[in-house]
């Protein structure tokens, strides 16, 4: 279990976001980092590697974008939402792109299936915290 709700109610300074909205993108971003660094190392164990690197590709990009997304959002003194919410746009694409290619395999290698899985739970955290950062 993630603890970023935790921290984000310990903080001296309030978030301008709703605490729930802000911890479950920051849990699932983290969540779907893991997911697709397990996801490019199970592809790298396939037979068919080779017919899998956009694959390998895209998870370890989505990775990067979550990992970045999670700690700029674990951030809470003095934000620039401007910034955050090109970041959080960012990793929205990401997951996005990378879910989509996962589902082309997902019917046959579970890996992928449970990867795109959270490819588009984090999708879905990143909208809301998008559509709940003030303007």
């Amino acid at each position: 279990m993630m603890q970023a709700a935790d921290m984000f109610r310990t903080h001296p300074r309030q978030s301008q976001v709703e605490i729930s909205v802000l911890a479950k993108c920051v849990d699932e971003c983290y969540a779907c980092a893991q997911t697709c660094t397990a996801c490019a190392d199970a592809c790298l164990g396939e037979a068919n590697v080779a017919e899998l690197v956009r694959c390998i590709r895209l998870n370890e990009d989505c990775k990067a974008a979550c990992l970045a997304t999670g700690e700029m959002l674990s951030r809470v003194t003095e934000a620039d939402w401007s910034v955050l919410r090109a970041q959080v746009r960012a990793c929205l694409t990401a997951c996005q792109v990378c879910g989509a290619e996962c589902e082309k395999h997902a019917g046959h290698m579970e890996h992928c299936r449970v990867c795109a899985e959270a490819c588009r739970a984090c999708e879905q955290a990143c909208q809301a915290l998008l559509d709940a950062i003030p303007a």
